[in-house]
């Protein structure tokens, strides 16, 4: 039994002729008698009483209406629902970010928007650290996410930048290098003194860069201690375990013992916001999340030029 063959039912069920049911079909009246000919072959039931004026519904013919009419709306429904995942306008959407990335602005301003534009689309969120994200979404646990420098960047996925903002000094507030926290630190006067970085141990992430530049210009630094959330590092900083580097949005975070110092060049150290993905998600829900959130990011970059 087909769908077709449901439809063909409720035609001449509908118009109680099968002649009428045929012209309303768009069929020949000879190929669709065949049609319900078969269909009570195969349910092993007589579906109509034929008679000169037409034909009547048998007491089968009643119980498959019932059920032909109830599938056939389902079936319909289902139709509309995956031809509106197509589009891109229902569906669910797996999306990881780091607590870094969560911290910007942006992140929530795009959880938010999609939910208003489209809120046929669920969004599942969860919070990892940039590697377990980049491993999530080749092994398709998350769509898509949200962090600062990948770690790993494996085949088949797509790193964009969406923002750029620039990167502060955590220090702790009994620290000789909490005074002055109006001027702008000098990396050399990082010399000597204990870090903590947020990364999986041994891969580069954010602060590759931090440890470069100090290599550059000399200046030796001792690892403190490697950690895998953001504000994990903040709360060791606060502690007095060493200091670190982190994106400016987090500024405010242990407010009461952390101190935040621009550096004195900062575009040596910022820190970017990208979206990774699959290559190939743009199409479906994940596909309109994505295409929103670099829109988005484009508007967010014009408006701060």
């Amino acid at each position: 039994m087909e769908i077709r063959h449901l439809r063909y039912f409720l035609a001449v069920a509908d118009t109680g002729h099968i002649t009428r049911a045929a012209e309303v079909l768009g069929i020949q009246q000879p190929p669709l008698s065949q049609q319900i000919k078969a269909l009570e072959q195969e349910l092993g039931a007589t579906l109509f009483h034929r008679h000169p004026k037409g034909v009547d519904l048998t007491d089968a013919g009643h119980e498959l209406q019932a059920e032909a009419v109830r599938l056939l709306s389902e079936f319909d429904a289902m139709q509309v629902r995956m031809q509106a995942f197509a589009r891109g306008e229902r569906g669910r959407v797996n999306v990881g970010f780091t607590s870094s990335a969560a911290a910007h602005a942006f992140t929530p301003e795009v959880l938010r928007t999609c939910r208003r534009k489209h809120p046929d689309i669920r969004l599942n969120v969860s919070e990892n650290n940039a590697a377990e994200i980049t491993e999530m979404v080749v092994d398709g646990r998350l769509h898509c996410g949200f962090l600062r420098v990948p770690v790993a960047r494996p085949e088949g996925l797509v790193f964009d930048t969406l923002l750029q903002e620039e990167s502060l000094l955590a220090i702790p507030l009994d620290h000789r290098l909490a005074r002055e926290p109006e001027r702008p630190v000098k990396l050399k006067e990082l010399d000597g003194e204990r870090l903590v970085l947020v990364r999986r141990p041994g891969a580069p992430g954010l602060y590759a860069n931090l440890l470069a530049q100090c290599a550059r210009q000399k200046v030796q630094v001792e690892l403190a201690a490697e950690v895998e959330r953001m504000m994990t590092n903040v709360n060791l900083v606060a502690a007095g375990v060493g200091l670190s580097i982190v994106p400016a949005s987090v500024k405010g975070a242990h407010a009461q013992a952390v101190v935040y110092r621009a550096f004195e060049q900062p575009h040596m150290l910022s820190a970017p916001l990208t979206l990774v993905a699959r290559d190939e998600t743009h199409e479906g829900p994940a596909g309109t999340f994505v295409a929103l959130a670099r829109r988005l990011a484009q508007r967010h970059a014009a408006r701060k030029d």
